[in-house]
């Protein structure tokens, strides 16, 4: 059955098909499957509960980039859910690099790790019934971030799913539980939008359904304060990179008002780097094209790559 969705709309996640993806070994809870032999049990927490944290990776030149950041912050996760991953962060790394290796992987990879509370014994919620420790899987892909999606820019729509407060489900947990922000992706698409642009529950400019969002005023990016978005990788490393060169950033809480009115915008994720933003509820953002801001920072945040992965070529996990 064909979706209702728009199946034309961009994503940042959007990459050309690669053929190698076929024949990919997948990790579950230490052995390797190929790709259509990798399963989980329907008794497992993530299946029925959605009751785990995951990571999104990128590979560069044979490294990982900011691993430590990634594992530092799965394993913040689990400590909140109280889960017991099982494994240390430097035997979690070496396990990235061997299904990598396995893989023969080096360059222009995507990798989906995901942690649950593992199989329970009855299908209840109560966390006690997963006895049987973790389930632990690894999906290494050879994935390159569209191009054209870059070119193009990215269309939102403002929705009215607001972020949670941190005494629901905390806004930071890079949990299993993804429903709200599939339900403002699906309010979104359905409006004509590429993403879904999401406020906090105060009425400020927050983030969107899958990515961080800044906006360009003057010379100056803004984002807001985080304290109801994903604590993103990217976006931090994109404040940084800026602080390094010069440029104004600001955490900040600002208005659709502002967000309209900016010269331009983008959103930042693990898969995508920064993608341009040239619309917002049907106003242009800008000129309504990538602006050189985006470009500047996109160009930077690829030096801080390379940079990294060089310095860290005898590092963790390696």
């Amino acid at each position: 059955m064909n979706s209702p969705l728009l199946p034309h709309a961009v994503s940042t996640h959007d990459s050309a098909p690669d053929p190698r993806n076929e024949s990919i070994l997948i990790y579950v809870n230490g052995d390797l499957f190929p790709r259509d032999e990798a399963k989980v049990s329907v008794y497992d927490s993530g299946f029925m509960m959605g009751d785990g944290v995951w990571e999104g990776l990128r590979l560069y030149d044979g490294r990982i980039a900011f691993l430590d950041d990634h594992l530092d912050r799965l394993f913040e996760a689990a400590k909140a859910i109280d889960l017991d991953i099982g494994m240390t962060p430097a035997e979690m790394a070496k396990t990235l690099y061997d299904v990598l290796d396995a893989n023969r992987m080096t360059d222009g990879a995507h990798i989906r790790l995901m942690v649950t509370r593992g199989r329970k014994k009855n299908p209840f919620q109560d966390p006690r019934l997963s006895v049987y420790g973790p389930t632990i899987v690894i999906i290494p892909e050879y994935k390159v971030a569209s191009e054209e999606t870059f070119r193009k820019g990215l269309k939102l729509f403002t929705v009215h799913v607001h972020r949670q407060t941190p005494d629901s489900q905390d806004p930071k947990l890079n949990s299993h539980s993804k429903l709200n922000c599939i339900l403002a992706l699906i309010q979104a698409l359905k409006a004509g939008g590429d993403e879904a642009l999401m406020l906090d529950p105060h009425g400020f400019v927050n983030t969107c359904n899958s990515t961080n969002f800044f906006i360009v005023r003057k010379g100056a990016v803004w984002t807001s304060t985080g304290d109801y978005a994903m604590n993103g990788i990217t976006r931090a490393k994109v404040i940084e990179v800026c602080r390094e060169a010069g440029i104004p950033v600001f955490e900040r809480n600002f208005s659709l008002v502002d967000t309209y009115g900016a010269d331009e915008a983008f959103v930042t994720g693990t898969f995508g780097g920064q993608t341009p933003v040239v619309e917002i509820d049907g106003r242009p953002i800008g000129t309504g094209r990538p602006g050189p801001m985006v470009e500047r920072v996109r160009a930077l945040y690829k030096d801080l790559v390379r940079r990294t992965a060089s310095a860290s070529a005898e590092g963790i996990g390696r």
